[in-house]
Order: structure tokens, then C-alpha cells, then sequence
């Protein structure tokens, strides 16, 4: 079932990019930080980006707190802190799941034009008060042309 919903992914002619890391031992230690980067050519129409995380039923919040650092191709610097939200208050996970296991898009730019084209490269790390965080699989980037 996962790579049927991979492929249907990879037809969709609005993904610019899209690309997840896995976490060594399903935990995101703070200190691996998630490096990705991809070449953004058309600047002229606006883009969703999403933030994706891939979490197992196990994991002990309801929030992710992460820090994203996107770098323009002039090596301008932007970091926000965002708050992932995966379960809601009542601990029903939110993303789509299989099993056990939790896959959440979640936005965090809606209707967003890239200033250049160019290489784009974008940081995660969480930004929990606790170093390891257990039962977190995977997390990365989807950007989506706007039509």
C-alpha cells in the first residue's frame, strides 16, 4: 500500500520536490539536523511548502516543535520556529496511518514565491526541550506549485 501511495505522489505535476530523511533508530536526536536541498526554477508562481514527519503511535506528544532553516541561492538566512501539530487534544493521531505508524503533511507556507532561482537548501531539527526524541521515523520537505 505505501509504494501505491509513493507513486500516486510522484504523478502529481504540482510537486516541485519532495524528499524525507529517515531518523537513525526511529529517535530525532537534536543534533542531527535534516539537510535538504533542491533547485527551484520558477519563481513566478506561488508554492505550498510542507513540512512532513513520519511518527510511530508510540510517540509521547501531541506537538513537534522544529526549527526550519531555509537558505536562499544568495545565502540569505531565514529560521522559523514551528509548531507541528500530530494528535489532537483528546490524542487521536491527525496524519494518515497505517498500522502503528503516523504520516502527517503538515503547511507552513502557504502561497509562498521564492525570491530567485537557485539552489534552496532547508534545515530541520527539532526543537523539543528533551535531546532524543523517540518514535519519530522520518521527517521532510514537499513543495507544491500552486495552480
Amino acid at each position: 500500500m505505501a509504494g501505491f501511495v509513493l507513486l500516486l505522489s510522484s504523478c502529481d505535476k504540482n510537486v516541485v520536490f519532495e524528499k524525507n530523511i529517515s531518523l537513525p533508530e526511529n529517535r530525532w536526536d537534536a543534533t542531527n539536523i535534516v539537510h535538504l536541498e533542491t533547485n527551484i526554477e520558477d519563481t513566478s508562481k506561488a508554492h505550498n511548502l510542507y513540512i512532513n514527519i513520519r511518527n510511530a503511535g508510540g510517540y509521547q506528544f501531541r506537538n513537534l516543535f522544529v526549527f526550519f532553516t531555509t537558505t536562499t541561492p544568495k545565502g540569505e538566512i531565514e529560521r522559523d520556529t514551528v509548531e507541528l501539530i500530530l494528535a489532537d487534544e483528546r490524542g487521536k493521531w491527525l496524519g494518515d496511518g497505517l498500522g502503528d505508524i503516523w504520516d502527517n503533511r503538515i503547511l507552513f507556507k502557504q502561497n509562498f514565491r521564492f525570491p530567485q532561482a537557485g539552489i534552496y537548501k532547508f534545515d530541520l531539527q527539532q526543537a523539543m526541550r528533551i535531546p532524543i526524541l523517540p518514535q519519530v521515523m522520518d521527517a521532510g520537505v514537499r513543495i507544491e506549485r500552486v495552480e
